[in-house]
């Protein structure tokens, strides 16, 4: 299911696009909810999905008004729902 890196990167060595920063996001968040899934009592990782949540949704709202096809296109091929 998870797309490789290099889908969204803008050339070869691209780390830090906003892009790549979503999808780096949206694996943390998929790791961090199966760890909150198993472990319900770990308030840590639970701060630390918030965070890392509203980094993400931040960022969204970059592309979203900066980028839009670009934005459209994170959304498909991550499968988020905006």
């Amino acid at each position: 299911m998870r797309k490789n890196k290099k889908d969204l990167q803008l050339h070869d060595k691209d780390t830090g696009s906003s892009e790549v920063q979503i999808e780096q996001l949206t694996k943390k968040i998929e790791y961090l909810s199966k760890h909150l899934s198993k472990n319900k009592k770990d308030k840590h990782s639970s701060v630390g999905l918030l965070k890392t949540v509203n980094r993400r949704k931040k960022l969204l709202a970059y592309l979203k008004n900066k980028k839009i096809d670009s934005y459209k296109n994170v959304i498909s091929k991550l499968n988020l729902r905006k």
